[in-house]
């Protein structure tokens, strides 16, 4: 259970939101599945972070994240990060302390080629919970894939 600095736990009853004028601690091995901060673990409102292991030999669908940036960090292993760049499909190997960006809409997938060890990485989206939409291809996002249509009329 998420507690407050200086604090008791972050609610006395499951039906309470938790407090927003309070630093919230997560301790390792509390996460609520993968999620750490989220507008249900700590009443985020606008960031969501966890931790996520892919195991040896593991690959995800292709997806995006919505209008949600996604920061990630490597902890451990040596996952893979590919995307479509209009031509070709480009893989970003990864390595212990490395950062990405995955800027909203981009469609992507993450590998874990690795016959062994598990990749795990720390994950921040700019929503309060995650948004993750697959998608049949990875393609390159062009500008008006991220804009409403207009209509004229």
């Amino acid at each position: 259970m998420a507690t407050h600095e200086g604090a008791g736990p972050a609610s006395d009853s499951g039906d309470r939101a938790p407090i927003n004028n309070r630093v919230h601690h997560v301790a390792s091995g509390e996460l609520d599945g993968y999620a750490a901060i989220s507008g249900g673990t700590v009443g985020s409102k606008k960031l969501w972070m966890g931790l996520v292991e892919n195991p040896p030999l593991s690959s995800t669908d292709n997806h995006h994240h919505g209008d949600s940036e996604a920061g990630i960090y490597v902890v451990s292993g040596h996952p893979v990060f590919i995307y479509h760049d209009g031509t070709q499909e480009v893989r970003l190997a990864a390595n212990p302390g490395d950062f990405f960006l995955v800027p909203p809409f981009v469609p992507h997938r993450e590998e874990n080629p690795d016959p062994n060890e598990p990749a795990v990485v720390v994950i921040a989206r700019t929503t309060q919970e995650p948004i993750k939409v697959s998608v049949p291809e990875l393609y390159q996002l062009k500008e008006t894939d991220t804009q409403p249509s207009r209509s004229t009329s």
